[in-house]
């Protein structure tokens, strides 16, 4: 007689009373019997991934669509194998059993086909063995997209669809540890249409597509991914939308730096390198302001630097130093200012090294522009002989002189 415990949990598996008779009639066993259960449930059972007979659908509907899988199953004697279907939408199928004899492994081959009337956006598949060994298979997608036949026509006659799309990374500069789990780059897209339709896109990272999918826009939706770089790098990606009115976005540019950790020195019980900037700056006499620096650093360790003139950027780079630091002169830049700038100004250098940062600001004297036309000489007056005074008008002088 079998268990209510027993019963309970093999009704849960959606088993149906053929199942319940099998399970019900293994508690009852001769001892070589017993020893041949004993050894299937030790074997080693594998499940593939499911195949799909229409892994993406466009079109009418209701559609039929065929899954099947291999499960290959050690067998010793009489061994049974108990298996179900896994549903995406988290059904399951009532268990199946199928009966094998002989010696070696054997390959049996599952099947189902499920009908479905309405869209599914991404729905998946695997298969569940119960026994003589739990195994369960890898995940396998499929998409419906039903449409009705006028709206098929429409997709044929309408020949002015628009469609735009728009990507950015966030954060599109990542500083930091790169062996700890979760996405340290998130890219997001939107895809803008202007009418309701279903839209199939993908995102390509640096040359490579790496994720794909299908949306049904109403009139703007966001669509993204993210990833988790094991190393520096720098890059790009952009959002692709396919079809026959397929565009594709900018690109959205990042980068990644992956701090490593600190390295234990015999001598230092914790040991942080710090580095300190050192800037001079100049002011031409055509208005051109020039800046050069220095970077020292106490130790080993890649150093970021920028230059800013009156609060924009202007140049930015990296250097490296060995364990040992030291200092590096670092190039600036000369750039003519105009306008308010020639007034006088900042020249800021900010540095930032794996355990510390720093920054200088410098103030730029004001110049004077050269005028850009030179006056026209004055003209010579013409020269008169001076009239020779009267003796009277001498008298008067001299005497107004006393």
């Amino acid at each position: 007689m079998m268990s209510v415990g027993l019963a309970r949990k093999a009704a849960a598996f959606g088993a149906g009373a053929a199942v319940l008779a099998v399970l019900s009639a293994g508690l009852v066993t001769s001892p070589a019997q017993a020893a041949t259960s004993t050894t299937a449930k030790a074997a080693k059972v594998s499940v593939a991934k499911p195949k799909v007979s229409k892994g993406d659908y466009e079109g009418s509907c209701p559609v039929k669509i065929n899954f099947s899988a291999k499960i290959k199953v050690p067998v010793k004697g009489k061994t049974e194998l108990a298996y179900r279907w896994l549903h995406g939408d988290g059904s399951k199928s009532k268990v199946k059993v199928v009966k094998l004899k002989g010696k070696g492994t054997k390959t049996v081959t599952v099947k189902q086909s499920v009908t479905f009337k309405e869209d599914v956006k991404k729905g998946w598949e695997a298969v569940q063995v119960l026994g003589p060994k739990k195994a369960t298979s890898k995940k396998s997608y499929f998409s419906v997209d039903c449409q009705k036949e006028e709206s098929l026509n429409e997709v044929v006659t309408h020949g002015d669809d628009s469609i735009d799309a728009r990507a950015w990374a966030s954060p599109s500069s990542y500083v930091g540890r790169c062996d700890t789990p979760g996405d340290k780059i998130d890219f997001t897209g939107v895809i803008k249409t202007d009418r309701p339709r279903w839209v199939r896109y993908r995102w390509v990272l640096n040359g490579d597509v790496v994720d794909y999918g299908k949306v049904k826009v109403y009139d703007a939706r966001k669509v993204g991914f993210g990833i988790n770089p094991r190393h520096s790098e720098r890059g790009w990606a952009k959002l692709e939308v396919l079809g026959r009115d397929g565009t594709s976005s900018n690109r959205a540019y990042y980068k990644v730096w992956c701090k490593k950790d600190k390295p234990e020195y015999p001598d230092h019980h914790d040991h942080d390198v710090k580095v300190s900037a050192a800037a001079s700056v100049k002011t031409g006499t055509d208005c051109t302001v020039s800046a050069s620096g220095q970077i020292t650093s106490t130790g080993e360790g890649r150093v970021s630097y920028t230059w800013s003139l009156n609060g924009t950027e202007v140049s930015s780079g990296t250097t490296y130093f060995d364990r040992k630091g030291g200092t590096h002169v670092i190039n600036g830049f000369s750039q003519t200012v105009s306008g308010e700038a020639t007034k006088g100004g900042v020249v800021r250098f900010s540095i930032s090294g794996e355990d510390d940062r720093d920054s200088v600001s410098t103030r730029y004297a004001a110049c004077k522009t050269p005028p850009t036309t030179l006056p026209a000489p004055a003209e010579k007056a013409e020269e008169k002989p001076a009239a020779t005074p009267s003796p009277s008008a001498t008298a008067t002088e001299t005497k107004s002189a006393v």
